[in-house]
């Protein structure tokens, strides 16, 4: 065993590519991946926040902030996606109405 920790996502095929990243406290930003490292902080470019709805903190709202680079630390990053090649599904667990 190396005593050298690897993390569990491969981001290097995300680089120059457009992420969406969740953050704790339900901040959620999407941008230009320009680097990271293995405590997962990223460095993301052309970053835009969706802010949140005043009414329900949990849910996101289509108003933007422009944010512009930014650095995510790590610790506080709970999820990195593509903004390419995702599409919302209806949910396969919904149990059907009158069942």
């Amino acid at each position: 065993m190396s005593g050298r920790k690897e993390t569990v996502l491969d981001l290097a095929k995300f680089v120059d590519k457009g992420v969406q990243v969740k953050l704790t406290g339900g901040r959620q930003v999407t941008g230009t991946l320009k680097g990271y490292d293995q405590l997962l902080n990223l460095v993301l470019d052309e970053a835009i926040e969706f802010l949140r709805d005043p009414d329900d903190p949990l849910k996101t709202t289509d108003q933007t902030r422009r944010l512009g680079l930014i650095v995510c630390r790590g610790t506080a990053v709970m999820l990195v996606s593509p903004t390419d090649g995702t599409d919302e599904i209806a949910n396969p667990f919904l149990q059907p109405e009158g069942a």
